[in-house]
């Protein structure tokens, strides 16, 4: 028979091990949850930010970037997106398309509006897609189906106006709905942006 003294160092070395698998797994357990709780919070933000808003980059803002954007494209877009207060725009849906102006009182802002539109239109007409980070996907079908687009263009004292029409019914459900997108930027800045990126992700 085994002695009674070693029977009781057996046990409580048992115990032990027992004691450091409990613990360790206590420690893993909260490093999980301090590690999810990070990821929610910088998701989500402790200050009541939507979905990614309080991680974002206000300053260098890297979701403007693009396989095919130049430097100066995105940094095109990231001063109208910092200073979309300033810019106005007006949409017209019409049956077959889309007649859009967008205005900026100062003159430097108004330039970098009419080189964007001008760039993006230059853009579709190649077929050359930025594919910047945050765009949206509506633009797919605009780019794919590119040759079905007519339009028409005029910088006027009232800002820059733009007619685009097809006779595709989906490209021209595409136009209605990404002019509604850049509106939606235009008011919002990239609040906007959030907003739509969260709702394709559900």
């Amino acid at each position: 028979m085994m002695p009674n003294v070693v029977k009781s160092k057996l046990f409580w070395g048992f115990v032990a091990v027992l004691l450091a698998m409990a613990i360790g797994f206590w420690f893993a357990q909260m490093r999980g949850y301090d590690a999810h709780a990070a990821m929610h919070a910088k998701m989500h933000g402790t200050d009541g930010a939507h979905g990614m808003h309080a991680e974002h980059d206000m300053t260098n803002m890297p979701g403007l970037k693009g396989r095919d954007a130049t430097s100066e494209e995105s940094e095109e877009l990231a001063v109208m997106f910092r200073r979309f207060q300033e810019i106005t725009r007006t949409v017209e849906n019409l049956p077959n398309g889309i007649r859009t102006v967008t205005f900026a009182e100062d003159e430097e802002l108004m330039g970098i509006v009419t080189s964007h539109v001008i760039g993006m239109i230059d853009r579709v007409d190649m077929g050359r897609d930025p594919e910047v980070i945050i765009q949206s996907p509506t633009l797919d079908i605009l780019f794919e189906r590119r040759a079905s687009i007519v339009t028409e263009m005029d910088v006027t004292e009232d800002g820059i106006i733009v007619i685009q029409t097809s006779d595709d019914p989906e490209v021209v459900a595409a136009l209605h709905t990404h002019a509604a997108e850049v509106s939606a930027m235009v008011e919002r800045g990239m609040e906007a942006v959030h907003e739509m990126m969260a709702a394709r992700e559900r």
